[in-house]
């Protein structure tokens, strides 16, 4: 099965578990399960929710190694700037960016894809890469629908 293929069976599968019975942070864990265990180079999925009062990034369900980054301020970081910038961001080599926040010595990649609802950021879709330069315009299209998806969720 190639990439577009895989991602079309991801993308319907995330669909069944959004409408399915599980609660709100259940039916995010699914989905980090489902993208982690079926994308090789997917190592670490998380769900970033975003509090407005502090303007701040708080780590939701995820799958893979714990990280000590359990809020960030907008801003800072991949995720930080992301949320501020309004902006998917992607990283092939994070040795390279210069405002990384480093969750893990294996992570070499890293794609963030803000999370919109009635045109505000309400969250972050996170993913580390322990392979170098591992995301392509495929992987933005897709993760970008499985936020859209998420998007009612928070």
């Amino acid at each position: 099965m190639d990439k577009n293929d895989l991602f079309k069976v991801l993308t319907k599968r995330a669909n069944e578990i959004l409408e399915g019975r599980l609660n709100r942070n259940e039916k995010l864990k699914a989905i980090c399960k489902l993208l982690r265990d079926n994308v090789p180079y997917y190592n670490f999925v998380s769900f970033y929710i975003v509090d407005k009062k502090r303007k701040e990034l708080v780590l939701g369900p995820f799958e893979g190694e714990p990280t000590e980054h359990v809020r960030i301020p907008f801003g800072v970081g991949i995720c930080g700037q992301a949320a501020k910038l309004r902006k998917t961001f992607i990283v092939q080599d994070v040795t390279e960016e210069t405002n990384y926040l480093s969750c893990s010595a294996n992570v070499k990649a890293e794609i963030v894809i803000p999370i919109f609802h009635k045109n505000e950021v309400v969250g972050e879709l996170d993913i580390d890469s322990h392979t170098l330069s591992p995301f392509t315009s495929e992987d933005t299209e897709f993760l970008e629908k499985i936020a859209e998806q998420a998007a009612e969720l928070l």
